[in-house]
């Protein structure tokens, strides 16, 4: 069995910090969100080459960040696009990559932007059992949230229906971009396309594929995080801290106060308040107070207030003479009225 690993994106919602790096390579915890992947593809003995998949513009990022790894079996795949406007679309990007590497296995497909709480050798296992399309599943518990993604109605473990992104979603159960497919399901990929159809979203090609043959869905309760939003990363990184901080030996913070934090090596963070931040490598923070917000490397924020703020790399954030008024008259306000 073969696995291709998605990591083609240019992730615009997630902009500044993903303009010039892939959010698969983007920290969560002690290690990267493709990174958990890997290892569970390194440690299968089913799974032969690990195909990462990704364009042109990001190439290089990867090939360096490959070659630091302990992982033997990715292979760099690269697609002819550099940017957002020129991609083929998921399901087109796959198709070429199979004819380009000659694929002729059982082949697992997976977002590198997934992060998930289950090993991926669990849903291989579930693939080889029922010995059909496979497809990974989780109730995100919203409707609201469900029209972002594939819905899926069971009938016990078999997939009855299958409508990507639908308006007015019946239920709350979705899939979640961790696919399996027999070795002669692999050329349709050619045939769903030469049909016209959406090259866009796997979701589609699945929807297409229940139509015309069994399709089985591997449903679980751990976590799972769709990392295409800064909430989403910020997310996920709680998950990956278990709520509590995590600050790297060679960061500084001296008198401040943190609350699910994930501070990176280099970082500077003196007489400040965080909740629920990511403190890139080498940045700066003093007298200010931050919550669920990203700050990427080399950035400075001194004395600001940010909420729901994603700061680029290299920035500096400073607050204005009026802010520093304003936060003094509702500093004064609240002292007023608590004295009361």
């Amino acid at each position: 069995m073969d696995a291709i690993v998605l990591a083609g994106g240019f992730a615009t919602r997630l902009w500044p910090i993903t303009r010039n790096r892939p959010k698969m390579l983007l920290p969560v915890g002690e290690t990267t969100v493709i990174d958990s992947l890997l290892a569970d593809l390194e440690a299968d003995d089913r799974i032969d080459d690990v195909y990462v998949s990704t364009n042109e513009a990001f190439a290089d990022t990867f090939a360096e960040h490959l070659d630091n790894q302990p992982f033997e079996k990715p292979i760099l795949s690269v697609e002819e696009t550099s940017d957002e406007a020129s991609k083929f679309g998921v399901v087109g990007a796959l198709a070429q990559l199979v004819e380009r590497e000659d694929i002729d296995n059982d082949l697992l497909v997976v977002a590198g932007d997934n992060l998930v709480g289950f090993d991926l050798g669990e849903f291989v296992d579930f693939f080889e059992q029922e010995e059909t399309p496979s497809i990974a599943a989780y109730d995100v518990g919203s409707r609201e949230k469900a029209t972002s993604y594939g819905l899926v109605e069971l009938d016990g473990k078999r997939v009855v229906d299958f409508q990507e992104k639908p308006d007015n979603p019946n239920s709350t159960l979705v899939s979640i971009a961790c696919y399996a497919f027999p070795k002669e399901v692999v050329p349709q990929f050619e045939t769903y396309l030469a049909e016209d159809n959406n090259p866009d979203e796997p979701g589609w090609f699945i929807q297409w594929l229940q139509a015309q043959q069994p399709v089985h869905a591997f449903t679980f309760d751990d976590a799972w995080f769709d990392i295409g939003s800064s909430e989403g990363y910020l997310d996920a990184v709680s998950w990956a801290i278990d709520g509590d901080s995590q600050i790297a030996e060679n960061a500084l913070v001296e008198n401040s106060e943190l609350r699910d934090v994930s501070i990176l090596p280099g970082a500077d963070v003196r007489n400040s308040t965080l909740e629920n931040v990511v403190v890139f490598p080498d940045t700066t923070i003093k007298d200010a107070t931050l919550t669920r917000s990203v700050v990427d490397r080399e950035a400075t924020v001194s004395g600001a207030v940010l909420v729901d703020s994603t700061v680029g790399a290299h920035c500096d954030i400073e607050a204005t003479p009026e802010q520093l008024r304003q936060d003094d008259r509702d500093t004064e306000r609240y002292e007023a009225l608590t004295s009361e």
